[in-house]
């Protein structure tokens, strides 16, 4: 069976399983009102209103009768209906009529698919036959809540997920994955680690910062910088609001409106909290005319912007309302976009080595057959993909194309890495821009006199500071290398009598521009060992009044465990070359 073919059956059987789902849930639940029950990435979920929230021993129970309904080899059988029959199939359920109306509306081809007493509303594909599911290979994992199309104005409905695969081994290999990533969750582990937090009074999505945290948002963020002032970039700041007007120019406030913070002032005057810099940046380029001479201007801006993202969308650091972006914006002429392209792409690479993450490479373009999902004119599409396209060519790099993955304003290169775990981010973008300039009527002055339409290219390293925690926080399961860790080195004290010692070991570390701290508390060394390894520390040096005698450290290595006594500029000399 071909790849595409075996991908097709296992969706279908996701499917199949989702079917069975509101059947089990309806045989308890004779009243539930059923949503949609789509596949997913290695399962599938149904929404379904309750009349009273299920636990996890329900999901047990559903999971049996589901295997009592495969035992039964029930059969799929589908059909074209037309909208009068549909309404009288689904009278009891208020969402399906939903759909049916939007669907008649569209003018869309209504499918009902049958199994045993059950019918849903239903477009396939599915199995012919039950005896095609593995009994085995399928678990109820979790219930989520989840609002009816995704509004928080409609009703809200019970979640239930679901992961399914071919065999039994394919399962137990997932869960497995499943329970490591549950290990490495940053969500969990930025709080053990004392990296971030959140606040019910500062509200869901708004990322509060601790010192630790701080240390390593500046570490990648100064990074970056370094990186881009080499490339000649230089910084500019702008303001967190703007008036609506600004949007409205850019686009955002057609495409986007419903997903920004608004604010109105006492004299009435309607703002906007930035949901992207790059309009900001248009008006920095505008404040006087630049000749080709002066091409390219490069500003970059580490700044925060927000988005009024739905609480149910919500997720830790990977999604949230306050996002800070390392942006960038390059205004030049058309025939510097390659050599510009590629000095960003270079910082990308370097970048991105440090953390040792391989990066593939996707060309996001615009899907032609949703055109009101984008500005501007197929012309200037065309020219700016044709443009990306060869640039990724000339750069002999193999990259895949995702139709519909471009921005709303022009067409990106974006860097997906691959994690510990193997999931794939994307991180770095390079978007080529040339509806922006249309739109704030950018230009130079040319070699002629005249004024030449320029291009605006847009480049994210980071992209959103908190996401690419979020990751690294997962990648590394919080165990960070040493250049990144916010406590490089923790000080352990065995006696008081070498807390003097203690301390002025780590101020000479200080010196040295080494994050360090110190345990100087009354307690036995055995509870200050295990504390500070939950902490997940890359060294430890422990010392008592042997090694205070000596000057000498005892070091502890985190993942290796003790390796013994040295002198302190031994120790640092490792630290400064590693």
């Amino acid at each position: 069976m071909k790849k595409s073919q075996e991908n097709s059956h296992i969706d279908n059987i996701r499917h199949s399983l989702a079917h069975l789902l509101a059947m089990a849930v309806l045989k308890k639940f004779p009243k539930s009102q059923l949503g949609v029950g789509p596949v997913i990435e290695n399962g599938f979920y149904y929404d379904i209103k309750l009349p009273r929230a299920v636990s996890d021993d329900e999901l047990k129970e559903f999971e049996k009768t589901m295997r009592e309904m495969i035992a039964q080899k029930l059969v799929f059988k589908g059909e074209k209906i037309t909208p009068q029959k549909a309404r009288s199939l689904f009278k009891n359920q208020p969402f399906k009529l939903d759909l049916i109306k939007e669907f008649t509306k569209e003018k869309k081809q209504l499918t009902a698919y049958h199994t045993g007493d059950f019918v849903d509303l239903c477009r396939g594909g599915h199995i012919k036959n039950t005896s095609e599911i593995n009994p085995d290979a399928f678990k109820l994992t979790k219930v989520a809540g989840a609002y009816w199309r995704g509004d928080e104005k409609n009703p809200q409905l019970t979640r239930i997920y679901g992961i399914a695969f071919a065999t039994k081994d394919e399962l137990e290999k997932h869960l497995a994955f499943l329970e490591e990533a549950k290990r490495r969750d940053h969500k969990r582990l930025g709080v053990e680690l004392d990296l971030f937090t959140f606040s019910d009074l500062v509200g869901s999505g708004l990322p509060l910062w601790t010192p630790k945290g701080t240390i390593m948002r500046n570490i990648l963020d100064s990074y970056v910088w370094k990186l881009r002032k080499a490339a000649g970039y230089e910084q500019v700041d702008i303001p967190h609001i703007t008036k609506k007007d600004l949007y409205e120019t850019s686009g955002h406030w057609e495409k986007f409106q419903d997903e920004l913070f608004k604010i109105t002032t006492r004299e009435g005057h309607l703002f906007v909290m930035k949901p992207m810099n790059c309009p900001h940046h248009t008006q920095i380029y505008n404040r006087k005319q630049f000749s080709y001479r002066d091409l390219p201007q490069r500003y970059a801006s580490t700044t925060k912007v927000y988005r009024d993202e739905q609480s149910g969308e919500l997720s830790g650091l990977s999604r949230v309302r306050a996002i800070t972006q390392d942006d960038a914006h390059v205004f030049c002429r058309h025939s510097q976009v390659q050599e510009e392209i590629l000095k960003i792409w270079d910082i990308i690479s370097e970048f991105y080595g440090k953390v040792g993450f391989t990066l593939a490479v996707r060309l996001s373009l615009s899907d032609p057959k949703q055109p009101k999902n984008y500005l501007g004119t197929p012309v200037l599409w065309k020219k700016a993909e044709s443009t990306l396209r060869a640039i990724i060519k000339d750069k002999g790099v193999e990259a895949y194309e995702g139709i519909g993955e471009a921005a709303f304003y022009g067409p990106k290169i974006d860097f997906i890495a691959k994690d510990s775990l193997g999931r794939e981010w994307q991180v770095a973008t390079i978007q080529l821009d040339m509806n922006l300039p249309e739109r704030f009527d950018l230009a130079c002055i040319n070699e002629k006199g005249e004024r030449e339409r320029i291009v605006m290219i847009h480049a994210a390293i980071m992209g959103s500071i908190e996401r690419y925690l979020s990751i690294l926080i997962e990648h590394y399961a919080g165990a960070f290398p040493l250049w990144l860790a916010p406590v490089q080195a923790m000080v352990l004290t065995v006696t008081d009598a070498a807390k003097d010692y203690a301390h002025g070991v780590a101020e000479t570390m200080v010196q040295r521009d080494i994050r360090v701290s110190v345990d100087d508390r009354n307690e036995t060394i055995g509870k200050k060992i295990r504390e500070a390894e939950m902490q997940k520390i890359p060294y430890l040096l422990v010392i008592g009044g042997r090694e205070a005698e000596a000057k000498t450290v005892a070091v502890r290595e985190r993942g290796k465990g003790d390796q013994g006594a040295m002198p302190l500029e031994a120790f640092l000399k490792r630290l400064q070359e590693e």
